[in-house]
């Protein structure tokens, strides 16, 4: 656990002055009582709910720090611990959420199974009247919806296909049974659309996913679809899951949302009489809310844990429609107008606003918020989302795995010319490691950015990863109509010295650095990308160590080691509407092993890179420097609670 006065210091926020007192500590148990004061270790209060409601009658008068100290143990939430103003540090001091001395506290969104009975090599039990949930853990090892591939040959039809035989005819619970199509929309994506009736040989798709996604409107001549992926769907289903017809293997699990039941295939060595069976319930498990005129301020979190959170959205009629970067289109005639703007009649504005993952701890207007130490795990939406006006914010020592979709999400898509109060602003993240992710909706990104200032992402260690590592930037793709990418408030943002390994480990087309749209307005303010280390990139055909896409522009790339990577570096794109040839970069000194076919010129620079064919020939000052510094290389080994 990194100490609280490092935290704040480096938000620039007041620290503890010698001659000050001590903070006021609130001590929270789960074996707590909420009638207690909470300010003695021996009557500890039990919920965090109820430590709030103490702090908020001690925050106006602040003469010191407050502390939130939380013993051992996990901390069922039946709602989302809430905050807002009145929960922040005030008088230049700091409201502190942290982990007693040697405790690993669980903020936990999942309820337990029990009364678990057997039949065969099937067990089932009872679940809450009314559950929904997507994901399953068994002593803190998720679980597979049972899942297989489609068992009939299908042709597409209007709503849906029909079939070669009746084979799923009469299956368990039509509408909860999911379609999943691998690279259904590009290489970069894995939507997802239920089925809303199968009789017998014809599959009816819900809707609006069905036509969000398999009919969205196709470029010609005279207008344009969204111009990310395909217009329609090209694969039929890769997979279909939910269906306990498909519960098969073990690991599998199926929730019979009629008959209140969960079944379950144990894995060798699980005893579901003795085990610890969660599901997550809740969709939120930490929000942090502030206003544009009055934002959340001075609040640390520190060595706790968020766990076992859903995302329920992919499960209703809207299902997974995605676009890019597990955003999807939502909404009855999204695929037609949602975030085409001008390019459509009636088109929603601006470009490219579509709708985003929610994360299981969220933070929207806040200032100088330092999250540190602590463990994002077992969550089924988004790990942590920085949403609009989240400024000078510290990420640091975190760890992020076993998530559905993106480990961190900051900014927001639908406000590229965001106001000062509006935008995200000076926010670092760094010294984190991100791996094992996004483990269902496999088009998620480790560290995803869309329109940001001044972000500082360094020394971060990711891997073990299904798609991109780190995304920045958005709305770019209008280049593939030869108009320039939207204009932003993107800017100064840079990308140094991490560590990118074992990624693109499912899909394709991304990379360990992918950058989108416009990122300044001149190289003095744009963004720079140096000192990473990207090695072992999958070898999908379309990937890169790292990839300037649609309207990147303004980026330095530099002192970055590339290697065993299917593309070290790729591309420059023409400058639609700018004064230059090609969109400018300046590509100087690095090392790699697959030179680049393009030359200086143009707008861009190439000079001073070196071509390699072994690792060692990258300068040790790059490859040692890469990856979490050493006070932080700690957190490698350390594991989620169960």
């Amino acid at each position: 656990m990194l100490a609280i006065v490092m935290a704040v210091s480096i938000l620039g926020m007041s620290t503890v002055e010698p001659a000050e007192a001590a903070p006021i500590v609130i001590y929270v148990s789960p074996n707590g009582n909420d009638a207690t004061s909470g300010i003695w270790t021996g009557r500890p209060v039990r919920t965090p709910q109820r430590a709030r409601e103490l702090v908020r009658a001690l925050t106006p008068a602040m003469n010191r720090d407050i502390v939130v100290s939380l013993a051992d143990g996990t901390y069922p939430m039946t709602s989302p611990l809430a905050l807002d103003v009145r929960d922040s540090g005030n008088n230049g001091h700091n409201v502190v959420w942290k982990a007693a001395p040697g405790a690993r506290p669980v903020l936990s969104g999942g309820v337990r199974i029990t009364g678990w009975t057997r039949s065969g090599d099937m067990w089932s039990a009872p679940v809450p009247p009314g559950l929904r949930t997507r994901q399953f853990y068994v002593n803190g090892v998720r679980a597979q919806r049972a899942s297989g591939p489609l068992p009939v040959k299908v042709k597409t039809i209007s709503k849906g296909y029909e079939t070669d035989t009746p084979v799923m005819d009469n299956w368990r619970n039509p509408k909860d049974i999911e379609f999943v199509y691998r690279e259904g929309l590009g290489g970069w994506t894995v939507p997802r659309c239920p089925v809303a009736a199968i009789s017998p040989t014809q599959i009816t798709m819900a809707q609006p996913c069905w036509d969000n996604t398999d009919k969205r409107l196709p470029r010609t001549s005279s207008q344009a679809w969204n111009l990310v992926g395909r217009p329609k769907l090209h694969v039929t289903p890769t997979a279909v899951e939910n269906a306990f017809e498909l519960l098969d293997s073990p690991g599998e699990w199926y929730l019979d949302s009629a008959l209140n039941k969960v079944f379950y295939r144990p894995r060798p060595g699980e005893d579901l009489l003795t085990a610890n069976v969660v599901v997550p319930v809740l969709e939120s498990l930490l929000s942090v809310t502030g206003t544009a005129s009055d934002p959340v301020h001075n609040v640390v979190f520190d060595g706790l844990q968020f766990s076992y959170a859903t995302w329920l959205q992919p499960s209703t009629p809207d299902g997974f429609s995605e676009v890019q970067a597990t955003y999807t289109l939502t909404g009855a005639g999204a695929g037609d107008s949602q975030g085409l703007c001008s390019l459509v009649p009636g088109g929603g504005c601006p470009y490219g606003a579509w709708s985003k993952t929610p994360g299981g701890v969220r933070l929207s207007y806040v200032r100088d918020v330092a999250i540190t130490g602590s463990v994002f795990a077992h969550l089924g939406g988004t790990g942590l989302d920085l949403g609009r006006g989240t400024q000078r914010t510290l990420l640091r020592g975190n760890v992020f795995t076993d998530i559905s979709g993106n480990g961190v999400q900051l900014g927001e898509v639908d406000n590229p010319g965001a106001g000062a109060a509006e935008r995200a602003s000076d926010n670092r993240i760094e010294n984190n490691h991100l791996y094992g992710l996004p483990v269902e909706f496999h088009g998620g990104v480790a560290i995803d950015v869309a329109y940001a200032e001044n972000t500082t992402i360094a020394h971060n260690q990711l891997n073990g990863l299904a798609y991109t590592g780190i995304s920045v930037g958005w709305g770019g793709w209008l280049d593939k109509i030869s108009q320039p990418g939207l204009s932003n408030y993107s800017r100064r943002n840079t990308v140094d010295a991490n560590l990118v390994f074992d990624h693109m480990l499912v899909l394709n087309d991304g990379g360990g650095v992918y950058v989108n749209g416009a990122q300044g307005t001149s190289m003095q303010d744009g963004m720079r990308i140096s000192g990473n280390v990207i090695h072992d990139e999958n070898g999908q055909p379309n990937s890169k160590g790292i990839y300037t896409d649609n309207g990147a522009s303004y980026i330095t790339i530099t002192a970055n080691g590339l290697y065993d990577n299917p593309i070290d570096w790729t591309r420059r794109h023409r400058n639609w509407g700018g004064d230059t040839t090609y969109n400018p970069y300046d590509i100087i000194g690095n090392y790699w092993m697959r030179q680049p076919p393009e030359t200086t010129g143009g707008g861009v620079t190439i000079e001073g890179n070196t071509v390699i064919t072994t690792p060692a020939e990258i300068p040790a000052a790059i490859m040692d420097n890469a990856g979490l510094q050493p006070p932080f290389t700690f957190i490698l080994t350390r594991t989620p609670m169960p």
